[in-house]
């Protein structure tokens, strides 16, 4: 971090759960990175996922999120957290730039006051409507039980 701050380029932060990547996913991670010069993903880990969203989440392991995240051009850096909230990981890696998705207004998102006490920016990125990990598996159980229901289960 110390070699890329002297550089002089701005980071951006965002974490996330990242369970089953979709659309909305990578207008964030996109957006994010457009914000500043090197972009952090921080992921929960699955056991910080299971606290979240209930035993059945997360559906993909956390090394194959981070696989998946880390293959995406915007992404410069992947890691973990383990505790409810990136608050200290954010303390530690004192980003130029705090990003999140729509659903958090500037002032709700974890990290706002070391962010911004630093001069720093929190943006909250629109987020697309529809896309969102819970919809998409609601959607597939329907199709799923539709499928099934019809008699066509294989």
């Amino acid at each position: 971090m110390k070699a890329i701050r002297l550089s002089g380029q701005k980071i951006v932060f965002t974490n996330g759960c990242f369970d089953l990547v979709h659309a909305g996913h990578i207008e964030v991670l996109e957006k994010a990175r457009e914000a500043g010069d090197f972009l952090i993903v921080a992921l929960n880990t699955d056991l910080s996922v299971q606290g979240l969203k209930g035993p059945n989440r997360p559906l993909v392991t956390e090394s194959r999120r981070a696989r998946v995240i880390g293959a995406l051009a915007c992404v410069d850096a992947v890691t973990f957290f383990d505790t409810p909230t990136p608050y200290e990981l954010i303390k530690l890696l004192e980003p130029d730039v705090l990003v999140k998705g729509g659903d958090w207004k500037p002032e709700q998102i974890v990290g706002n006051d070391i962010v911004s006490s630093r001069g720093g920016k929190v943006l909250s990125i629109p987020l697309l409507p529809e896309s969102s990990t819970t919809l998409l598996v609601e959607k597939i159980l329907e199709r799923y039980q539709n499928h099934c229901s019809s008699g066509n289960s294989s």
